[in-house]
């Protein structure tokens, strides 16, 4: 059975492996002679990791066997290579993430699909209108969503994270120099700062929160069928949609052929809950999320990047032993 989100080995909780000299190093080489140069020592680093990280390794082949199962693709089922392939993926993620926050990687090189002209609703929101609400996912680059701020004319993003898990890459993102996103710890949402939220969507400030990472406390979640598995994910966001009553929009960010693509798409229009509805509400929120992600991981299967047991399934993982 794949091992409970406890405070021991919660995601957030983990120690970052690796050494912040090498990533320096790599991040140097990447960005002053490119990556055809760093390929060979990138393909050793994985390596590196890949072999090193059993329970990595045994979540990564859960997730592939649980998309196979549940698509009816059976060329999705996992193997040697293509878990590998998962951690090269998430490598060359790594790598964009130090071009969007270098400034090398943007925004006319990334594609917008945007059928609903959301875009629209960010440039009307400054100074004329309410903020919403912007619910991503660990799929594909999160950071390319830097390229939203540029979209509103420097209406504020505020990105929503867990402040445990930013560790040492935080540090290369101020060395690259980037200020125009903020960063904000929501390792619990309390009364003082849903009151500070509430006063950033009055001010037509935007709120961008991750929907597939477990919180802290792993008693806030809420159950959903994902792949299905029975996986938990957290209320956060969907608490948020309803005591803030402002729009929620769905964000993913998948690359193909070589280039991004920013999809967004509306999701709930500022409602909350009836009385007594709180519960049942936020479980069909999140469900509906779970079921646009499950489609998403099937258009980039090698994008989803969890690297630590998820599901909440009898699964036979016999490569947690390997």
């Amino acid at each position: 059975m794949a091992e409970p989100h406890t405070p021991k080995h919660h995601w957030a909780r983990k120690k970052e492996r690796g050494s912040f000299i090498l990533m320096r190093f790599t991040a140097l080489i990447a960005r002053h002679l490119g990556r055809r140069i760093l390929a060979p020592l990138l393909y050793m680093i994985v390596f590196y990791f890949y072999a090193s990280d059993r329970r990595g390794r045994a979540s990564i082949r859960q997730y592939q066997r649980s998309l196979a199962t549940w698509s009816g693709r059976a060329e999705l089922q996992p193997n040697h290579r293509s878990v590998f392939r998962q951690f090269m993926a998430f490598a060359d993620c790594l790598l964009d993430r130090l071009d969007v926050w270098s400034g090398k990687l943007r925004l006319d090189q990334v594609s917008l699909d945007d059928p609903h002209d959301i875009r629209t609703r960010l440039l009307q929101s400054r100074g004329n209108g309410r903020g919403q609400i912007l619910v991503c996912t660990h799929m594909g680059n999160l950071d390319v969503s830097r390229a939203m701020a540029e979209l509103g004319d420097q209406v504020p993003l505020n990105v929503l994270v867990h402040t445990h898990h930013v560790g040492h890459f935080n540090r290369l993102l101020d060395e690259a120099g980037e200020r125009r996103m903020r960063l904000i710890q929501v390792s619990e949402l309390d009364t003082a700062q849903m009151m500070d939220l509430s006063q950033r969507i009055e001010r037509g400030e935007w709120l961008a929160i991750a929907g597939d990472r477990v919180p802290l406390h792993g008693d806030r979640c809420v159950e959903v069928d994902f792949l299905g598995h029975t996986a938990p994910l957290p209320q956060g966001p969907w608490l948020m949609a309803g005591l803030l009553r402002c729009p929620v929009n769905l964000m993913f960010c998948l690359k193909v052929d070589g280039r991004y693509t920013i999809h967004l798409e509306p999701y709930i229009e500022g409602e909350s809950w009836a009385r007594g509805q709180r519960d049942a509400t936020i479980q069909r929120w999140a469900q509906g999320y779970a079921d646009r992600l499950a489609q998403r991981c099937l258009e980039a299967p090698a994008q989803w990047f969890n690297f630590y047991p998820y599901w909440k399934t009898p699964a036979t993982e016999t490569e947690h032993a390997r």
